[in-house]
């Protein structure tokens, strides 16, 4: 059977981790400034979008991870893993 989500039932394996990467960035970003951060680096995202990856609600392609990989300053293996 095709599986497109994660064992939890959401659409990605990183939201968690986008979360708490974030939140342990020294300046502290809001979901919209983290946003900006992304726009920042042609990732066009709003705050709405952050919102659904970090609940799980959200596909995230390849080419987004590896934006928000940069922006976090993390690897792709440390936002996929569990």
């Amino acid at each position: 059977m095709y599986k497109n989500k994660a064992d939890d039932g959401s659409n990605n394996l990183c939201g968690r981790k986008v979360k708490l990467f974030r939140e342990r960035m020294a300046t502290h970003p809001s979901q919209k400034e983290f946003s900006d951060m992304l726009q920042i680096e042609g990732l066009d995202v709003d705050k709405n979008a952050i919102q659904r990856i970090e609940s799980g609600k959200r596909f995230v392609t390849d080419i987004e991870l590896k934006t928000i990989a940069k922006v976090l300053h993390a690897s792709y293996s440390e936002l996929l893993d569990e």
